[in-house]
């Protein structure tokens, strides 16, 4: 069986931050799914369980971090090709999200990143000679 990787992040709404992610094109797994959490599906083996701030604290023991003043996580995510990179950026940014930092394109490397309304940072990197 292959390795499975789950992230797990606050959120302050859950219904919006599931609309965030519909709006970029991802899906659910609805069997973990409920009204105090959700699995965001971002590939085969990769999920982000989006928590309710109640249930985050729960399996924490800590209080969420405050994303406008700290960074609890940086988390990075390949895309296939430079255009969903931006396709991704571009729609993070209409749909309630925001750019964090500018493109840089490094040849080797092409990669832009958004926080998403949460204030979690996501980077997204195409690697054209993969």
């Amino acid at each position: 069986m292959p390795r499975m990787i789950f992230v797990n992040l606050p959120v302050a709404d859950l219904p919006k931050a599931m609309g965030f992610w519909r709006a970029l094109g991802f899906d659910f797994n609805l069997d973990y799914t409920d009204e105090t959490a959700a699995c965001l599906v971002l590939s085969d083996t990769m999920f982000a369980m989006l928590l309710t701030h109640d249930k985050f604290r729960g399996f924490a023991k800590a209080e969420v971090a405050d994303t406008s003043k700290a960074r609890e996580v940086l988390i990075a995510l390949t895309c296939e090709t430079r255009d969903d990179v931006d396709r991704l950026c571009d729609t993070a940014a209409a749909e309630g999200g925001a750019a964090q930092g500018e493109p840089q394109d490094h040849g080797f490397m092409y990669f832009r990143a958004f926080t998403d309304p949460d204030g979690h940072v996501w980077e997204l990197t195409h690697f054209p000679e993969a």
